[in-house]
């Protein structure tokens, strides 16, 4: 069996489309076709329907989809072991972390480590912070750094980052001007929200009392395109403060401290407890304890009303 055409198979099932699974992939949509042509020789059974412009499993599909995910899982997990023992940590590092922290948390850490450990290939999976647990949950990922808490009695959990919410706005913004604002104070303002996340339960829950009179003008995935709309004077927003320290250095955005609202992100990373972690993933998270900021002991992020 050739795993290539089982991470064909994955991804197609994954983008419901033979091209768009060869656009991930970078190969053809004859050489996928090709591919999951000989699986079905091989298995002796149809995997896929077309159902219009899609495609979808069939029966016999979807019982190969869970014995792929495993197969792959064991492949990856033979190379890490088959790796580890060397002295010095090579193969592959899988990490998940969603997009944000990727960002502007992470490259600092990448970076040192890739000084370190140049043999390593580092593979990110990027995602919210549940969809993270999840992949290290099921091994698919070696450690996740996500949101905390973490309630799971599985994962081994270190605080490794801690940063303060502010208040976002363009240099323009009559509030610019203020050294501390209330939470009236923006609630008056046009607000640009996070679609979900941390941040986004943070906001729904400080600005509950005044729901009736917001004027949420726009709700974004993207923490980037948040900065470049405020930065334009669209509306204000609250945002980690480490995540926008390029743009307050460049004169975009100034940052303003919520005088009745602290609010305190922290992040941790993850790993299972059960499973002895690989020397490329141990040395990771030893680089990560120590390399992403003063952290303090695990606690959950808090939201404090200052009276």
């Amino acid at each position: 069996m050739d795993f290539d055409h089982l991470i064909t198979f994955l991804e197609i099932a994954k983008q419901g489309s033979f091209s768009r699974a060869g656009q991930k992939l970078y190969r053809s949509q004859p050489a996928v076709s090709a591919q999951i042509r000989q699986l079905e020789q091989e298995y002796g059974q149809k995997l896929f329907d077309r159902v219009g412009k899609s495609v979808r499993l069939t029966v016999a599909g979807e019982t190969l989809l869970e014995y792929a995910n495993r197969l792959l899982t064991l492949r990856n997990e033979s190379l890490r072991a088959v790796a580890d023992q060397a002295t010095t940590p090579r193969g592959m590092l899988a990490v998940g972390a969603n997009e944000a922290t990727c960002l502007y948390v992470l490259p600092d850490i990448f970076a040192d480590y890739s000084r370190r450990y140049p043999s390593v290939q580092i593979s990110i999976y990027r995602n919210f912070s549940h969809k993270v647990l999840e992949k290290v949950e099921d091994g698919t990922v070696d450690v996740g750094i996500v949101t905390m808490p973490v309630k799971s009695p599985s994962l081994k959990v270190h605080a490794i980052f801690r940063d303060r919410l502010m208040l976002m706005v363009a240099p323009s913004n009559p509030l610019a001007s203020q050294k501390t604002v209330t939470t009236a104070d923006i609630a008056e303002q046009p607000l640009i929200f996070p679609k979900t996340g941390f941040s986004r339960q943070v906001l729904d829950k400080q600005f509950r009392p005044y729901r009736a009179n917001l004027r949420i003008v726009m709700e974004l995935a993207s923490v980037g395109m948040i900065k470049r709309f405020v930065a334009a004077g669209l509306g204000v927003s609250l945002i980690s403060e480490s995540f926008a320290q390029d743009e307050v250095r460049a004169g975009q955005v100034k940052l303003i401290p919520v005088s009745d609202m602290e609010v305190w992100r922290e992040l941790g990373i993850v790993y299972r407890r059960d499973r002895t972690l690989p020397r490329s993933a141990a040395a990771f998270v030893a680089l990560a304890r120590h390399g992403a900021g003063a952290a303090p002991e695990a606690a959950e992020p808090r939201l404090v009303h200052k009276r």
